[in-house]
Formats: C-alpha cells, structure tokens, sequence
C-alpha cells in the first residue's frame, strides 16, 4: 500500500485542515523497530479514510525524559515550543502510538497552555473497529495462537485505559491470555522514567528480564506491546531466553494491520 503521509505544513498550504494530527515520537521517528509500528499505525489509518498529518521535521520530543530524569527547566521548554507549533496549525485532536508522548501531551501541556484531545492509537484503532470502518476478517494467520498484552504504564495505571487495548486484540482469531501481573497490578518493562536511556544500577536481574518470565509462564506465541520502548525491552527479553523462534513480540497496530492485510 502505497500512500504519502502529508505534513501539517502542505495541508496548511493546500487549505486543508486534517481531523487528527498524527505525533509520531522520537522513537517512532528515529528507531529502525519502532518505525514499523508508526507505518502499521499510518496504513490503518490512510485504508479507514481518516484524514491526518504529521509535524514532521517540525515535531521535537514532548520532553518527557527531561521531566522523568528530573530536569523540569528543559522539559517546559520543550513543551512550549510544541505547543507553540500545534497551536499555529490549530491542532484539535492528536493520536500518538507512545504512551510517554500521550501522557505528557494529555496531562502535563494543558498546565503550559496546551489543550489538546488526546488519544493512544489502541483507543482509536478499537473506535475505528467499533464504527465499522475497519475489519480484522482477514486474522485467519492467528488462528489458534496464544497472544499476551504487556500493560504500558503510562497507559495503565497513569491514564486507566486496560480495556481498548484488549478489546482490540480480541478481534484477532485467537486466545487472549493475561499473564498474572497484568492490568493495574502490571510490572514495568524497565524502560520508563527515562531509564531507557541510562545504564541499569546494580541489582540481581535486569526489570524486563522479570517481565519477560511473567510472558512466558502462559506461553504466547505472540507478545503484544502498546508502546515503543516496551516493546524494545520485551523483545531484549525474549532474545535473552533464545526465544525468538518461538516468541514475536508485535504493537498492536501491526498485528491488525497484518490481520486487516494491510
């Protein structure tokens, strides 16, 4: 599927004003792994006939790290100059495939002045599913297969959203297992708090090897992630037990985009 992913700017230029304004993230924009994701994420949305935009080389990071890592100083201006850039194009909704960027864009810019409606990209795929203009028909490839959802916890217990993610996944022609941290209870891949970025402090295991052993107690064929770094770590974990023949670690968005044959 062939398609071009418009910028702000050109839709500015044409006239245009896009309904949703698609953030892309860091690690979406610059993570070999994590742009698959954002490309499932934009074939979803080209094939239901959404009409979106990115920023592009205008979009910088939310500054979430900066604020996690403790330095509040560059975080703020950080934000203010996003919100400056989303206000000049009047930005009135934003879907992001980053729990980071939707928590820090839903909750943290709206006390520097930035309004927005935020959504993570599970809430909107599960709408679009809900509304009829997607259908997962094709999914016969997970037939009979075990899938597990590693809970984000930016998405979780930071912003309460445990359904849409599942009711997403439950399309798919297969068994939806929970592992026994799951939902508000969930563990960390150990990738938050900016941790992503730094190097591990001592200790006898690494955070997403831990959570790697919940996954594979109820022994899935596919783990699914709702988040970038979640998804790095789960994979780094299912590499460090030589699973990965036995083992895909996926985002959603591209396990209905696979199932959509999109």
């Amino acid at each position: 599927m062939e398609f071009k992913v418009r910028t702000m700017a050109e839709c500015m230029a044409a006239g245009e004003t896009p309904e949703i304004l698609f953030w892309v993230g860091c690690a979406g924009s610059f993570d070999d792994r994590a742009r698959k994701i954002t490309k499932a994420v934009a074939r979803i949305l080209h094939h239901c006939g959404v009409s979106f935009a990115i920023l592009g080389q205008e979009e910088t990071c939310t500054g979430d790290p900066a604020k996690r890592a403790g330095n509040e100083f560059l975080f703020q201006m950080m934000a203010m100059q996003n919100i400056q850039v989303l206000e000049g194009y009047q930005v009135k909704k934003i879907v992001t495939a980053c729990p980071h960027c939707f928590n820090t864009l839903k909750n943290e810019y709206p006390g520097l002045g930035g309004h927005y409606e935020v959504v993570h990209h599970t809430q909107l795929i599960n709408s679009l599913i809900q509304d009829g203009k997607l259908s997962v028909a094709g999914g016969e490839s997970f037939r009979g297969k075990r899938i597990t959802f590693h809970d984000p916890c930016y998405l979780g217990r930071g912003n309460n959203v445990y359904e849409a993610p599942r009711e997403v996944l439950v399309k798919l022609d297969a068994e939806l297992v929970e592992m026994k941290r799951c939902r508000s209870n969930g563990l960390c891949c150990g990738a938050g708090g900016a941790q992503m970025f730094k190097e591990a402090e001592k200790g006898n295991k690494e955070v997403n090897i831990e959570r790697t052993e919940d996954a594979l107690e109820v022994k899935p064929h596919f783990i699914a992630t709702g988040c970038p770094f979640c998804n790095t770590m789960m994979t780094d974990g299912v590499k460090h037990f030589e699973k990965e023949g036995e083992i895909q670690v996926k985002d959603i968005a591209e396990l209905i985009a696979e199932a959509a044959e999109l």
